[in-house]
């Protein structure tokens, strides 16, 4: 894993991505959080809400931000993105690796296995949940702290999702995550730039 890899990302949805103000709030999560993952995400999205969405969110070229772009590899290869992130049923990470060499890859995981055989086809780092219940997929059940540390285990990074918090983000390090990612804790919050500096320094204690 390369070590600028951002210990937290900031993923969206449907409703996110439709938001008027996705700039403005992608900017002021990158004030308080420089060392970010942006992530353009988006299940229903038709081809070109997932573009005008990832360019939306598409940092400036001196910016630290990364941006990934989540299953669409033709949208991260239209706007340019530092990576990609793949869904349980995407495609395999060799064929992300085929269409952009440079791309860091990364693959959503529910369990040991899952993240054993992304391991094995040759993913840069894993995205685990949920750990916690969270609205954004109510019937889910939750990894707990447990499974998340038997998804560290395995030896990629782990990007911890599902119910994150700051006040968990230490329970999630000392299991071992790497980092995490969050939707509304960031995308929602009252003050986004204060919210991100706020993750950002308890992933990095």
């Amino acid at each position: 894993m390369r070590p600028a890899f951002p210990k937290l990302h900031a993923v969206t949805d449907e409703r996110i991505a439709r938001r008027p103000d996705v700039e403005q709030i992608s900017a002021a999560l990158a004030r308080g959080a420089p060392d970010l993952a942006l992530h353009a995400r988006g299940h229903t999205l038709t081809g070109l809400e997932h573009h005008r969405l990832a360019v939306r969110l598409r940092p400036s070229p001196s910016a630290s931000v990364r941006l990934f772009v989540n299953d669409r590899l033709d949208v991260a290869l239209a706007v340019g993105a530092d990576g990609v992130h793949l869904a349980a049923d995407s495609l395999g990470v060799a064929d992300a690796r085929r269409l952009g060499p440079s791309w860091l890859v990364g693959r959503s995981v529910h369990a040991v296995a899952d993240a054993r055989a992304a391991r094995a086809a040759g993913a840069d780092y894993l995205l685990a949940g949920p750990v916690f219940a969270t609205p954004t997929h109510p019937d889910a059940i939750p990894l707990g702290l447990a499974g998340l540390e038997a998804i560290v285990a395995v030896g990629l990074p782990v990007i911890a999702i599902g119910g994150v918090t700051v006040e968990r983000i230490p329970a999630l390090r000392a299991a071992g995550a790497w980092g995490a990612a969050a939707i509304r804790a960031l995308w929602d919050a009252g003050d986004p730039a204060a919210a991100a500096r706020a993750m950002e320094d308890a992933l990095q204690r």
